[in-house]
């Protein structure tokens, strides 16, 4: 059976969003609609699909977990050796996005990516559960393997060698996104979604609608 997929659509309808409904800083009216979606049960209300571009000028995305937000800057962790680590690298400006369809809502962030100090590195990993920070360390993310017999072996070697406390790898750690440049889009009936921008301008923030 062929798949009709330009019959698929929705008519969104659950609320509305004005620049004035806003609050003034983007970094404050994304916390409040994450906590809306927590406290709505989305799935993965954290997920956020992260794209980067190499020295290619080729984009590449995927799907990591915000971890926190401080000091006005989107915060994730991961491998710096690994492709999205590579080509922050080289092009140190990165665009995210937040989707929650029960809500009916998407955020789109667009910024500088910088690595967070060691300190803050070394406090987020430190929490992670034990096997996970095993396997920061098992892990040559990005890289080919010949099959997942390569990641145990590895991970029971470092199991070995680490039984108790796991010290961070030296290529594994936080990353940062100062926005410049913040979306907030509000499913709406007959497209005519409400589009709100928030862009700095000479260190302040500066909200206008956008057309759907």
């Amino acid at each position: 059976m062929a798949l009709n997929l330009a019959d698929i659509r929705k008519d969104y309808s659950k609320q509305e969003l004005s620049p004035e409904d806003c609050a003034k800083s983007p970094i404050t009216q994304f916390e409040q609609w994450l906590k809306e979606a927590m406290t709505a049960e989305v799935p993965e209300p954290t997920a956020m699909h992260v794209t980067t571009v190499g020295e290619d000028g080729r984009p590449s995305a995927r799907i990591v977990l915000l971890k926190g937000i401080e000091n006005g800057q989107f915060q994730f962790f991961t491998n710096y050796l690994s492709r999205k680590g590579q080509q922050i690298a080289a092009t140190p400006y990165v665009a995210i996005t937040f989707f929650w369809p029960e809500l009916e809502r998407q955020v789109r962030i667009e910024g500088k990516i910088e690595k967070l100090s060691d300190e803050a590195s070394d406090q987020y990993f430190n929490s992670r559960p034990y096997t996970s920070r095993i396997g920061a360390w098992a892990s040559e993310q990005s890289t080919k393997i010949s099959g997942k017999s390569v990641l145990v072996t590895r991970a029971a070697e470092f199991g070995m060698k680490y039984l108790t406390h796991v010290p961070r790898p030296p290529h594994w750690g936080g990353y940062g996104v100062t926005p410049d440049r913040v979306e907030f889009w509000q499913g709406r009936p007959s497209r005519l979604h409400d589009r709100v921008l928030y862009e700095l301008n000479n260190g302040e923030w500066e909200r206008s609608r956008l057309a759907p």
